[in-house]
């Protein structure tokens, strides 16, 4: 690969190198908070400069998962939500990777194809390539005006320089530990070298690494390739057998209409067999009915996507068993769905139920869409699955699940007296919100003075630095500071 290094390209690594200063002072000095949507700025002004004269495609859709990014970011701003927090350090730089990807890619490139999973992939590695053609360039740069000869010596002891740095570093231990004066002298050689402090160096390597992460992967995707992904929408990797296909299908829904019976006759009738509780039997049956929920939409996507489906009668006996597959998947759903409720009466509401409970209502929406492709086929099922997955996501980042959560607590808490306030207290900042609402109902429950007491303390002690600041947090502490403990 011929480099061609101009000015622009200059002033662009300069302010890769200022982005990168941003990415590590948001990133790496306290925990994230208004940072990320400080780096996010700082980013996407850099790649806009650089892509200012690029006729981007894609754009109604690339302004959607744009808003997204940009909201997800806000959640670590205006929540403080720990498990999102988790899942977006890996979420929201997989969008921007997606997003930049899209949107410079060529119309004729498909993003609802399998095959731009491998497009994506293939900048990645441009990039990669990008980064040793630049070291390489960097080299000759430098070499410019230097002598063969001496360069050549220079580098050889260099290379002396490296290989005898792991030899050195044993016979000076073992020098040290066998003479107690030597072992003194060179315990006092890093005073001599106050200037070269380990995490300057490790900060700097940090900002390298995002500088050339930055630099290489822009200037990669804005080199227009011709090598497009072609839409291979009618190429298949495999195909099914119809007759067998149907044959599955009788079968496994001949199971469900039999378990769907079952269901009407005593679960949603509000009648139960046996000696088991709605609580146990919620608790039995629901992570069970998921799974299956899933499975049935699995077949269902490898079926419409992988099943030759020809005309006449074949075709239309197989739409009516997926039809059938389809309403029993909403049967198990909502079984699950009701054993969850009643499981959350009993136990309270967490995280995981309440989230549980919300995906069961996406797949509630992607079943509806799901049922509509077995009858139009000209629609795309991924298509739909990853605008809608996304938008949920974003979504449940955006309402506050624990906000969700400490209110029907406290609701369950005012009609049965029971609440785990532990469980509250392991929540973000909308927990110890809870947990002063509650206090101020009923200041006697047992150990809630404790436990704010200790997060006062801590509130008192917190040094919050601008990277951290997030709007929840700092409602949680001022409450805290106002809170008369008697």
């Amino acid at each position: 690969m011929e480099l061609k290094f101009g000015k622009t390209d200059w002033i662009f690594l300069f302010m890769c190198i200022v982005v990168g200063i941003i990415a590590e002072e948001s990133f790496f000095r306290a925990e994230i908070g208004i940072s990320y949507l400080v780096f996010l700025t700082a980013f996407y002004a850099l790649f806009f400069y650089r892509f200012r004269r690029f006729s981007y495609s894609h754009q109604r859709f690339g302004y959607l998962v744009l808003i997204c990014i940009w909201l997800l970011a806000a959640g670590y701003f205006i929540n403080d939500n720990i498990y999102f927090y988790a899942l977006n350090i890996l979420v929201i730089p997989g969008l921007v990777l997606f997003h930049l990807v899209v949107i410079t890619s060529q119309k004729s490139i498909y993003w609802n194809k399998p095959a731009f999973i491998t497009y994506i992939f293939s900048k990645l590695t441009a990039a990669i390539k990008y980064n040793f053609v630049f070291a390489s360039f960097i080299g000759r740069f430098l070499k410019q005006g230097i002598e063969e000869s001496k360069f050549q010596v220079w580098k050889k002891v260099g290379i002396g320089i490296l290989i005898s740095i792991p030899v050195l570093f044993v016979v000076l231990m073992l020098l040290m530990s066998a003479d107690t004066q030597f072992e003194r002298m060179m315990g006092d050689i890093p005073q001599w070298f106050k200037v070269l402090d380990g995490e300057i160096l490790v900060r700097i390597l940090v900002v390298l690494f995002f500088t050339f992460a930055f630099f290489s992967f822009l200037q990669t995707l804005i080199q227009k390739q011709i090598n497009a992904v072609i839409d291979n929408a009618n190429t298949q990797w495999f195909k099914l057998d119809a007759i067998m296909t149907i044959t599955f299908l009788v079968l496994i829904n001949a199971v469900y209409v039999l378990f769907t019976v079952v269901q009407f006759k005593y679960f949603f009738s509000g009648t139960l067999l046996g000696d088991f509780t709605y609580a146990e039997y919620a608790r039995k049956g629901f992570f069970e009915l998921l799974f299956v929920t899933l499975i049935n939409l699995t077949i269902t996507i490898l079926v419409l996507t992988f099943t030759d489906r020809s005309a006449g009668f074949i075709k239309r006996f197989m739409q009516v068993m997926l039809t059938t597959l389809v309403f029993a998947s909403a049967v198990l759903l909502s079984s699950a769905f009701l054993r969850l409720g009643m499981y959350e009466e009993a136990y309270g509401f967490t995280f995981i139920r309440v989230m549980a409970h919300s995906f069961m209502i996406f797949l509630a929406v992607i079943f509806m869409y799901t049922f509509i492709k077995i009858w139009i086929e000209k629609l795309s099922l991924f298509h739909f699955y990853f605008i809608s997955g996304l938008l949920y996501y974003t979504l449940m980042n955006v309402i506050n699940v624990e906000q969700i959560i400490v209110t029907k607590n406290i609701e369950r808490y005012e009609q049965s007296g029971k609440i785990d306030i532990h469980y509250l207290n392991s929540l973000s900042s909308t927990g110890i919100l809870g947990l002063i609402q509650l206090y101020e109902k009923n200041p006697q429950l047992p150990d809630l003075k404790n436990i704010l007491f200790e997060r006062k303390n801590e509130a008192n002690l917190n040094n919050i630095q601008w990277q951290s600041y997030n709007l929840k947090s700092l409602q949680a502490n001022e409450e805290l500071k106002k809170l008369h403990l008697e």
